[in-house]
């Protein structure tokens, strides 16, 4: 059995059918490739998402306690309204200490206190049987005006195709770091490829976005990487997209990392890059106002009918798994063996 995200096919058989009460407040319910729902609540509308949380001790315990909650604050992010509450269920190894508990809190505390989330609820245990990284999962919610709300399938043909950042961004950055003494690269290309740990947030970035123009869809580039952010949308939205790779941002660090591994940086996860479906005309306006907080980004393409994805004026394949996690097993075996 493949791990990683189950795909469409797994969703529409075992999950699609039975999603418990059918009530009239669920505005937008689960769907494959999409990364919230929304709940009207009276004249208000609450977007919530949920992730998984990993702590990955090599990156620093605070480090590792911000880089927890950061992907599920984006999932939230991306409905254009801000993550306001979070709620986390941690199953902790008994071998994680008090002391290192404490330090990855600290993380987690900070980068909720920088974007305005509070920590509402939650469950926190040691299990004989938990081990890292994984250790259970949190989930984010953002309230405000229903007519803020960026549908996660609202992509139209006509519309422009906007990435941030780039592919492999969040791969490059933690590969380099957990396993640093294993990659042979240049000392300087390795301090660049490591600094791409710091471009894993999009929050600020995905409100930006919200307020440069008319967003008809956002997606954060996490499992799958930036192609299979492109099959995400599309598919959800029922529409064709057209990419040009050669305009697509690229990080320094990014290309030197994935040739030297041997990975394909378009079908790495690469959390922190933001794919965006914008009305033509506002387009460059987007990408002005990205600019001006330093985020590399780019129009890469557009919105045509049809299907799937269109990528050098050749059909791409949908992604089967990721690209990095191979790559990250076979660095953490030979960090076991050694």
């Amino acid at each position: 059995m493949e791990t990683g995200k189950v795909d469409r096919e797994f969703f529409e058989s075992y999950i699609a059918p039975r999603l418990g009460a059918s009530r009239d407040d669920v505005h937008t319910g689960p769907k494959h490739g999409v990364d919230f729902g929304v709940i009207e609540v009276g004249e208000q509308a609450l977007a919530v998402a949920t992730d998984p949380i990993s702590i990955l001790p090599g990156l620093g315990h605070e480090r590792a306690g911000r880089f927890a909650v950061r992907f599920v604050l984006a999932d939230v992010a991306v409905s254009g309204l801000a993550p306001s509450h979070l709620a986390l269920s941690l199953s902790l190894p008994p071998a994680m200490d008090d002391e290192t508990f404490a330090a990855v809190w600290r993380g987690v505390d900070a980068e909720c206190r920088e974007l305005g989330v509070a920590v509402t609820t939650g469950h926190t245990a040691r299990y004989e049987d938990a081990s890292l990284p994984w250790v259970g999962a949190g989930t984010a919610f953002a309230a405000g005006d229903p007519g803020r709300i960026v549908l996660p399938d609202g992509a139209r043909p006509g519309d422009a195709l906007v990435v941030t950042k780039g592919p492999a961004v969040e791969t490059t950055g933690l590969l380099t770091t957990l396993f640093s003494g294993q990659i042979e690269l240049p000392a300087e290309t390795l301090a660049l490829a490591q600094e791409r740990l710091t471009d894993t947030g999009i929050v600020r970035d995905a409100l930006a976005v919200r307020e440069a123009g008319t967003v008809t869809a956002m997606h954060d580039a996490t499992e799958g990487g930036l192609l299979g952010a492109l099959f995400e949308m599309a598919a959800s939205a029922g529409v064709r997209l057209v990419v040009d790779s050669d305009a697509v941002p690229l990080m320094p660090g990014v290309g030197e990392t994935c040739e030297t591994l041997g990975m394909d940086p378009w079908r790495a996860t690469t959390g922190g890059t933001l794919l965006v479906a914008v009305a033509p005309g506002d387009a460059d306006g987007l990408v002005a106002a990205l600019d001006e907080r330093d985020t590399p980004a780019a129009v890469v393409g557009h919105v045509e009918p049809g299907s799937g994805v269109e990528r050098d004026g050749e059909d791409a394949s949908r992604p089967a798994g990721d690209a990095s996690w191979p790559v990250y097993e076979r660095l953490s075996g030979a960090t076991q063996e050694k």
